[in-house]
């Protein structure tokens, strides 16, 4: 066993029904629209289609009571998008679950799993029985 630290990995997910309302990559893309004014922007940004940056915004606009995104018409200029106050809002709540989760994840309970957490997994479950041979 090993005492090394481990990575806890905590993936916070609101559904509404059995669509994610709202998710790790959600609030990324609503940071990112944040940051650059627009899906395209932030679909770029994240390395993602803008198909599918809109439709993941679509999703999101449809299960909360008011939409998280508007959007502005295209024209010479171009269009843009921007986190509407209930988007802020909630982007700003699930950040600080996200936070609070991993602040109490972080405590005696993951301390006490890492105590029998091996530093990385054995070759095989044949190594587990050589291990108990040479004891």
């Amino acid at each position: 066993m090993s005492n090394a630290p481990t990575s806890l990995k905590l993936k916070l997910q609101i559904l509404c029904g059995d669509a994610i309302a709202m998710g790790p990559g959600k609030a990324d893309l609503l940071d990112a629209i944040s940051a650059e004014g627009s899906i395209s922007g932030a679909g770029r940004r994240l390395g993602m289609s803008y198909r599918r940056a809109w439709q993941l915004v679509d999703l999101m606009n449809r299960c909360w009571s008011a939409p998280l995104v508007e959007t502005s018409p295209g024209s010479a200029r171009g269009g843009g998008a921007r986190l509407t106050a209930d988007g802020t809002e909630i982007l700003s709540a699930y950040r600080a679950l996200q936070a609070a989760l991993e602040y109490r994840g972080a405590g005696p309970e993951l301390t006490a799993l890492e105590a029998k957490l091996r530093a990385r997994p054995l070759r095989s479950q044949a190594d587990r029985s050589e291990l108990a041979d040479e004891d």
